[in-house]
């Protein structure tokens, strides 16, 4: 099984770094993850709100095929708690063929190409997090979901 999570923009703080390559590497025991950086946009400063993330839309669609399953994490989603994910997880993704690809947005959200492209939005929080920041949580929520399917003692109820 293959988990893509496509990202805008590297992450700039070293202990973020720190903690997504912790996880990451964590993940590799349970499946094929890979993370997808789409470079920031050229001059975005320059753009309007809008506009970046139209462009940044347009580049997140060229990595997505038509059969693939897409996944926001958006503020707007539903919340899981661990659980709900882990079981999310089990019966929409470990048991299917297709593409799995999880995205966080730049830091002002989607284009509504992106949002009209989209499976399933998912929230990993009723807080608001900085772009940067949702990743390390996502990846460790995964990890998470992993070990509460696999019956480990990482997660404590």
């Amino acid at each position: 099984m293959k988990i893509n999570l496509i990202v805008v923009g590297k992450t700039k703080s070293h202990y973020l770094q720190d903690g997504e390559a912790d996880y990451t590497k964590r993940l590799k025991h349970y499946c094929n993850f890979k993370e997808i950086v789409i470079k920031d946009v050229k001059h975005g400063n320059k753009l309007t709100q809008d506009e970046l993330k139209i462009k940044e839309g347009k580049l997140i669609l060229k990595n997505i095929d038509q059969t693939d399953k897409v996944i926001l994490l958006d503020s707007k989603g539903r919340v899981y708690s661990s659980n709900e994910f882990s079981n999310f997880l089990n019966e929409n993704i470990l048991n299917n063929n297709k593409g799995f690809f999880f995205i966080v947005g730049g830091a002002f959200g989607f284009s509504p190409e992106i949002y009209k492209r989209a499976d399933t939005i998912l929230s990993l929080s009723k807080m608001t997090f900085s772009h940067q920041m949702v990743r390390m949580i996502f990846k460790e929520q995964l990890y998470r979901a992993f070990s509460i399917l696999k019956g480990e003692k990482y997660h404590h109820n």
